[in-house]
């Protein structure tokens, strides 16, 4: 406990002084997950709606990839990436590995599948017959489109929430695409892992307080908003 103690306060002193490496790591932190999330919404809510919308050949076989996809193992997602991204491999020329870029591709593999799948139920649970009114009252596909996001739009929040949280998480596959080097790809997990094994347990636990603060404080203000206008 007394090391778990020192940890605390040692998060403390880090932030209140605003030590450089790091509020570089937590902004990197930030920035890398913040991105890979967006780009994942980006293609998750699109194709969970087409998912649960649609009708097409092979539809369930996608749904099943998709939900196996949800519960990937992290290391997973790192080693085809590398293997993509590596000097000899298929996307080799871009020159992408230990860099930022790399870390954020992993992690939209990671949250891509997870923002899918909860879209898809989203969307699925909407009553059918919510859809044929609208259709029905005459309005165009982008509005019918604008008003089931209206309409899911509180599970839409959970699965930004659970996408953010599976990526910010993550460690594997950001040290084995990022390499965790000092002042480029180090973030507070892969520092945190690093920190443990040099056996500095109060800067372990300081990093993993200020890793806590920066989740909470991003799923708090989700929640917030996800909870707008219900009765507490």
């Amino acid at each position: 406990m007394e090391s778990v103690w020192h940890g605390i306060q040692e998060a403390v002193r880090l932030l209140l002084t605003g030590d450089p490496e790091v509020l570089r790591i937590t902004l990197l932190t930030l920035k890398v997950s913040g991105m890979a999330t967006l780009i994942s919404l980006i293609f998750g809510i699109p194709l969970g709606a087409v998912l649960a919308l649609g009708s097409f050949p092979g539809r369930r076989f996608v749904m099943s990839l998709v939900n196996t996809g949800m519960g990937m193992p992290p290391v997973v997602a790192g080693l085809w990436v590398t293997l993509l991204m590596w000097r000899y491999g298929p996307l080799g020329f871009f020159h992408l590995m230990y860099t930022p870029s790399a870390m954020v591709i992993a992690q939209v593999v990671i949250a891509s599948p997870i923002i899918t799948g909860i879209s898809a139920a989203a969307f699925q649970q909407v009553n059918g017959r919510l859809r044929l009114q609208i259709l029905a009252l005459g309005a165009s596909k982008l509005q019918t489109i604008l008003l089931l996001l209206r309409e899911v739009r509180l599970p839409l929040l959970a699965a930004v929430m659970a996408g953010f949280g599976g990526v910010i998480s993550e460690v594997g596959a950001s040290t084995m695409v990022g390499g965790n080097v000092l002042g480029r790809t180090r973030v507070l997990t892969t520092a945190t892992v690093m920190e443990v094994s040099k056996g500095n347990y109060d800067i372990a636990i300081a990093l993993s307080v200020i890793l806590m603060v920066l989740a909470y404080g991003v799923t708090l203000t989700l929640t917030i908003l996800q909870q707008r206008g219900k009765p507490t």
